[in-house]
């Protein structure tokens, strides 16, 4: 007999890749989700875990938001025709969050990172991609200062 999949299960998706440099590198200030254009054998190797988006970033061009160097690597039982690994990828956005990115983005140190890469409920690719501005070292060595603090706060009220 199945078991019966509680309501929980289909809001929680997995996440495939999550790009955590992206939180030490940059102040993430908003996030969008985005769903991202690909071929059937890209979709394959992506279930495979066979992707990355640490050197990915996002770039606005003539109204439609790409993501560039994201690797997908070949299916392995694809057809004689397959996809590149590095190709350029549309990302599907609403006209109103273009148009949000591009007067954002087109403002100085403002720049687009992709953050996570995830199936939705109904089995689509998405991407999380973060309205990012880059820190500088200060700002790293005061989020690690920031962090380990809490960390020992947090260790000290453990043993209270």
């Amino acid at each position: 007999m199945a078991k019966a999949k509680k309501s929980d299960d289909k809001d929680k998706s997995p996440v495939y890749v999550q790009n955590r440099d992206a939180y030490r590198e940059y102040e993430i200030l908003d996030t969008f989700e985005a769903g991202v254009a690909l071929l059937g054998s890209e979709v394959k190797s992506i279930r495979q875990g066979k992707v990355s988006i640490k050197e990915a970033y996002a770039k606005i061009d003539g109204g439609e938001v790409k993501i560039v160097n994201m690797s997908v690597s070949p299916y392995s039982h694809a057809s004689v025709t397959a996809h590149e690994e590095k190709r350029t990828r549309k990302l599907l956005l609403h006209k109103r969050e273009i148009k949000k990115l591009v007067t954002k983005v087109s403002q100085r140190g403002f720049t687009l990172v992709p953050l996570k890469l995830y199936f939705n409920a109904r089995g689509f690719v998405k991407i999380q991609i973060g309205l990012a501005i880059g820190k500088k070292l200060w700002d790293k060595r005061e989020t690690i200062k920031r962090r380990d603090l809490d960390r020992d706060h947090k260790r000290a009220m453990k043993y209270r």
